[in-house]
């Protein structure tokens, strides 16, 4: 028999949704079969233009065939594991894992972007946001009074982390969206007591698109010894530079970010997420990072498709190229009032990611129908993943389209 307790709760909670409906922010898991490019929902085969497969490796039936044709050469015995059954610190640390981390580093090391004299290692995470919630937390755990500035715009997983660090030793603030003169001031006004200033920002924000300047914080670093460069390359990585190693490789600051995070499970159509750092911070995540040393690892079978993958970034630029073109002929394609109000250079590229602002939400819900019916598979973003009078369709451009593609789009836009 149902208690009153759980009766009451269960109205409440009924309620709470009936609000979300009616303020045109309920959620719900779609149900959807992939084929190719497109994706089929409730039974219409619609182009697929919001996932971060940027540069559609994912939809790539030939690559996967190539794969695991790889994987039948191999002895039963060598077949990499479909589970790794424990966490890393177990029995979880696979000959996969290990390879992929030491590739990882060559990966960077053959970009020449690091100092020479003290090249970074890579550590291996199940996810973007077991990194971002897993990090912060065990950078700000060392006795140090600490303040940490992120950007306003950074990834719930971020502000989560945040979230997770602050204590009586660690706050954190945030400067205006890409505002370096605030951040400056902010610096400036840090109390001298403090040991430690981490500065947090995307490279690519996942939902205006628009790109940090990394030189340009960089150049702040340089003013106050305390500081520290945290950078979430998740929508940069395999997208941006000459060998695919993002904003970082572009702009030729990684010497001096000390926490680059990537992701596999965007651009690299895998899972899990890496921190790139100095060693001893690697170390000190194997022993103080709480979803690294408390959650399973990813299967090995997930790790030797990352590597796989990996070997074949740096001859990807023809992917990039083209990724580029596109989102370059979207972008310029729409004008204001339906861009963000922080971007600049709309001729210049920015990233595979273009926001159409329409503002409310049911303005925003009624023209993501409008364009699925067109054969789109657009998805609605409102608040509170955005902020409030913002709700947008996120473009999402792939390599696997065409500019054909995009010029329908247009039209339908």
């Amino acid at each position: 028999m149902t208690s009153p307790i759980a009766t009451a709760i269960t109205t409440r909670l009924q309620e709470a949704l009936e609000s979300l409906k009616s303020r045109q922010q309920y959620r719900h898991l779609p149900n959807l079969d992939h084929q190719g490019r497109y994706v089929i929902s409730q039974g219409k085969s619609l182009l697929n233009i919001a996932s971060n497969d940027y540069l559609g490796l994912s939809a790539d039936n030939e690559l996967r065939a190539v794969f695991f044709n790889q994987l039948q050469q191999l002895p039963a015995a060598q077949l990499p594991k479909m589970s790794a059954t424990s966490s890393r610190l177990l029995t979880g640390n696979d000959h996969q894992l290990q390879a992929l981390e030491s590739e990882l580093q060559q990966w960077y090391q053959a970009a020449n972007l690091q100092d020479s004299s003290a090249p970074k290692s890579a550590l291996v995470i199940n996810s973007g946001y077991h990194a971002n919630i897993g990090i912060l937390p065990a950078l700000t755990a060392l006795p140090a009074k600490t303040i940490i500035l992120a950007d306003k715009l950074v990834h719930a997983s971020i502000i989560d982390g945040m979230h997770l660090s602050q204590s009586k030793l660690c706050t954190y603030r945030r400067y205006r969206h890409n505002d370096y003169m605030q951040l400056a001031l902010m610096i400036e006004q840090a109390e001298p007591d403090v040991e430690r200033i981490i500065i947090v920002t995307e490279s690519i924000f996942s939902m205006d698109g628009d790109r940090a300047d990394l030189p340009r914080l960089v150049q702040l670093k340089a003013t106050d010894s305390r500081i520290e460069l945290y950078v979430d390359e998740a929508h940069a990585v395999g997208v941006l530079g000459e060998q695919g190693l993002g904003l970082a490789e572009e702009t030729k600051t990684l010497a001096d970010i000390d926490y680059l995070v990537g992701t596999f499970g965007k651009a690299f159509a895998s899972v899990g997420a890496y921190i790139l750092c100095h060693d001893s911070v690697k170390q000190w995540l194997i022993n103080h990072m709480r979803p690294l040393i408390f959650s399973t690892a990813l299967p090995p079978t997930n790790h030797a498709w990352t590597r796989f993958i990996l070997a074949k970034m740096p001859q990807l630029n023809d992917k990039r190229a083209h990724l580029a073109a596109l989102s370059l002929q979207l972008s310029q394609a729409i004008s204001q009032p339906y861009r963000p109000s922080s971007s600049t250079q709309q001729e210049r590229y920015q990233s595979p990611i273009i926001p159409y602002i329409l503002g409310d939400n049911a303005s925003t819900v009624a023209k993501a129908k409008q364009l699925q019916d067109a054969g789109f598979y657009a998805l609605p973003i409102r608040p509170p993943t955005v902020p409030a009078n913002t709700a947008r369709i996120r473009l999402v451009m792939n390599a696997a389209l065409t500019h054909d593609d995009c010029q329908r789009l247009i039209e339908n836009l």
